[in-house]
């Protein structure tokens, strides 16, 4: 594929992703953000009960922390400072994901890119989000124990690596596969390969046991995790709906180009 090819992919897949972005936001806003509120009123009300049994320090931390007035309001991150957030992740992903897409046209099938845009965006949901969140879900701030931050943070982005890796494993051994086994049955054995792999990977990874505070509400971290989910489902389902007409648009044209020019009785010589 050409450079200038792979620019123009590149530009799509940014302003596919700016897109795709923004219908997260409105997820994101419209179901993320009270269950982030019920998080911060529980914390508020934790810290209440236990503010009377801190004595006199308990009253001087309150009074500091009164004083030292949000950098950023709760309003403008739960407006603002989302949707910059959710934007220039969606960005970034979607150039990555149309990097990724360049790679894979041609070489997973012979799939539209149409086709393979939907199969890259269904790829990176899963390998980048759906299994890592399987074994390290999704927690409303201010909930887990902030001595183990680092700890949390470094097995999430683990897992996100393990399972990249092993989806890239699983493409290759279903393409090697292929010859022998056939497209379908190929691409089954390689997805079970990667599921019973993940499997294992689930079982001896540390679990999270203090990512959540005893007594935090149940319905009210299901209702994060929910919709935590369904903003990543939506990122990837538009991205891959828009990102796909895009590529499409583009590279067709360029395909029955060479076609036609394929087809063309070569000259014969004199």
């Amino acid at each position: 594929m050409h450079a200038s090819t792979v620019r123009n992919l590149l530009v799509r897949g940014m302003l596919a992703g700016l897109i795709a972005g923004l219908f997260a936001f409105g997820v994101a806003y419209a179901i993320g953000e009270p269950p982030v509120d019920g998080s911060i009123a529980v914390e508020e009300a934790q810290a209440a009960q236990e503010a009377p049994h801190a004595g006199h320090g308990g009253a001087a931390h309150e009074e500091e922390a009164a004083e030292e007035e949000e950098a950023v309001s709760r309003s403008v991150q739960s407006t603002a400072g989302l949707a910059t957030g959710v934007l220039v992740y969606g960005v970034a992903l979607g150039g990555i994901a149309s990097l990724a897409f360049s790679f894979a046209l041609g070489r997973v099938g012979r799939f539209s890119p149409r086709a393979t845009a939907a199969l890259t965006a269904a790829a990176a949901f899963t390998t980048v989000y759906l299994v890592p969140f399987l074994k390290y879900p999704a927690t409303p701030p201010a909930v887990g124990n902030p001595d183990t931050i680092s700890k949390r943070t470094t097995l999430f982005f683990l897992m996100i690596l393990l399972s990249v890796l092993l989806g890239i494993a699983a493409v290759i051994i279903g393409r090697r596969l292929a010859p022998r086994l056939g497209n379908w049955n190929a691409t089954l054995a390689a997805g079970a390969g990667f599921i019973a792999v993940v499997a294992v990977a689930f079982v001896f990874l540390p679990a999270n046991d203090d990512a959540v505070k005893a007594g935090f509400p149940a319905a009210l971290l299901w209702e994060f995790r929910v919709a935590s989910l369904a903003i990543q489902a939506v990122l990837w389902a538009v991205f891959g709906i828009l990102f796909g007409a895009l590529a499409q648009r583009l590279l067709a044209p360029r395909a029955a180009d060479a076609k036609t020019e394929a087809e063309q009785p070569t000259p014969a010589v004199a």
